[in-house]
């Protein structure tokens, strides 16, 4: 039996070619690798002294939010928390 070019499927007659891509460098799927990473970027943010805040926003202050971070050179969580410190230290003048 020939061997078809393009005949893909037949790993016995593939097996000594290269095969594109990085080879793989972690034995844990995908997934658990993506919970370890997470695990350890909340360690790293709670040794900052960084705490989460969630928050849901109509998309057109998405996008202003977006549009002033971009002009200040901030990302869109520096400027959040610029504007949440100046907004609470002019309500602590006000009291």
């Amino acid at each position: 039996m020939a061997k078809e070019t393009t005949d893909t499927v037949t790993i016995d007659l593939f097996q000594h070619q290269r095969r594109p891509g990085r080879p793989r460098t972690n034995p844990l799927s995908r997934s658990e690798q993506m919970k370890q990473n997470k695990r350890r970027q909340l360690q790293r943010d709670k040794a900052r002294g960084l705490r989460r805040i969630e928050l849901k926003v109509e998309d057109s202050v998405y996008d202003a939010l977006n549009k002033r971070a971009e002009k200040a050179g901030l990302s869109r969580s520096q400027l959040i928390e610029k504007l949440l410190q100046d907004a609470l230290s002019h309500t602590e003048k006000d009291v």
